[in-house]
Order: structure tokens, then sequence, then C-alpha cells
């Protein structure tokens, strides 16, 4: 009886650890939501001028979406989903040029759904609007 309990112990246990049940997958993180530059107020600002504030206009702008300025981000204030602002510096327009400006989403982390979780969603940037410094 001892011999038929191991085996079946035995058996019991390699069925379980085969069925992955020792450990639990999460799922791959998913694509975030794609902001969308529509509009810069103002679009143009002359070089050597005082800092200023950017309205970016537009659409899917999260809560805690980040103006980017010519890739660097900036401090930003969330006033809906469709309009963020931003102080830009006045050494940021010393010279004449053009600027990128983008908006990232930022990613989220995985929150614990169901009994494998979630893997949240990546970070999205919208494609760049120009920004002229005359």
């Amino acid at each position: 009886m001892k011999t038929s309990s191991t085996v079946l112990l035995a058996a019991l246990t390699a069925f379980t650890l085969a069925c992955g049940y020792s450990s639990k997958a999460t799922m791959a993180a998913q694509p975030g939501s794609m902001p969308a530059i529509s509009a810069l107020a103002p679009n143009s600002m002359t070089s050597r001028g005082a800092a200023f504030v950017l309205t970016v206009n537009g659409s899917n702008f999260s809560s805690n979406g980040t103006i980017n300025w010519n890739g660097m981000a900036q401090t930003t204030t969330f006033v809906s989903a469709n309009q963020l602002t931003a102080t830009i510096a006045a050494s940021d327009i010393a010279t004449p040029a053009t600027v990128a400006v983008t908006v990232t989403n930022p990613a989220t982390s995985s929150m614990a759904v169901g009994m494998y979780g979630s893997g949240g969603t990546l970070a999205e940037t919208s494609s760049a609007m120009d920004f002229t410094v005359n």
C-alpha cells in the first residue's frame, strides 16, 4: 500500500508541476492611449523673448501626460483630456530654431486583475508638431 501511495503522490506532483501551477504568468503590457496634437498656442515666438506658457491642444491626453520640448520633458499642467500647458523658459528660445513639441502619456503599471493580473499599458508619444523660434 505504501508503494502505491508513493507512486500516486509522485504522479500528482509531476502533473501539478507540468501544468505550470507553481507559477502564474502575467499578461504583456498593452498599447496605451495615443495622444495627438492638433495645435500649439502660441506656435511661434521671437528669439531672446521672455518665458511663456505653451498651450498644447489635441486629444487623448492623460492626466499625467507630459509636454516634451525638443525631446525634454517639461513640468506640465493637465487642463483636460484635450489641453495641456507648460511654461517654456526664456533660455529655450534664446536662438532661432525649429523645435519639435510632443506629448507623452506615461506607462501604467500592472494592476492585479483576475487570476493572472494585467500587464498595464505602454507609454505612448504623439507625432511631433513644430514650434518656430524666429
